[in-house]
């Protein structure tokens, strides 16, 4: 019997959404809203600053770049999270899920906080970002394990990997932006007379 391809396994992955109850739909419409909420977000400030020609380092494009790879994973993982694979989170993963994404959460507020408070909030932060990495592998690993029990699927496997890497790209790239002092977001808000109230 030939094999699915990645696509054809992909396409049965998403095609799950269908068997979403009315709170997994309640549950999945905020948290990947949530997710893409930041993206525009971060996308919308820098675009306001770079059209009132704040001049941003480079590498600050790549914080919405990061949220954009990782919120679209996890609206991707978050089907298989919800339908096939929900009552064996039940056995633990869930609670590390619960836990990196507190972290995580947690970890983004105290960086928009910190444009305020650098001095006291930056060990904080940066103790926020390193368990939310740290929670994120121990999240991975959990995930192994499953997939070697057979509990786990390629696209689930593969969508990991890329919440891994938006998350990295864009934890990283947000922390070298307020280590570097938040260049260019005092130009933006000074520039523009709604963002000045933040």
């Amino acid at each position: 019997m030939k094999a699915n391809s990645f696509v054809e396994d992909t396409i049965v992955y998403a095609s799950r959404v269908r068997e979403f109850s009315t709170e997994d739909w309640i549950v999945y419409v905020l948290w990947i809203g949530l997710m893409y909420g930041l993206f525009f977000a971060v996308t919308g400030f820098l675009l306001v600053g770079h059209y009132s020609g704040v001049i941003f380092p480079s590498y600050v494009w790549n914080v919405p770049i990061g949220v954009f790879i990782f919120s679209t994973a996890i609206a991707f993982d978050t089907i298989g999270h919800r339908t096939v694979y929900k009552e064996f989170l039940k056995k633990g993963e869930e609670l590390v899920h619960h836990i990196t994404i507190f972290a995580g959460i947690t970890s983004t507020l105290l960086l928009c906080v910190a444009y305020h408070f650098p001095l006291f909030l930056r060990i904080p932060t940066l103790v926020m970002i390193g368990l939310s990495i740290f929670y994120s592998v121990v999240d991975e690993a959990l995930h192994w394990y499953r997939y070697l029990s057979k509990a786990s699927d390629r696209v689930e496997m593969w969508s990991h990997f890329f919440i891994f890497v938006g998350h990295l790209i864009m934890i990283v790239s947000w922390w070298k932006w307020f280590d570097e002092g938040y260049i260019g977001v005092a130009e933006t808000l000074a520039k523009n007379t709604f963002l000045s109230l933040y």
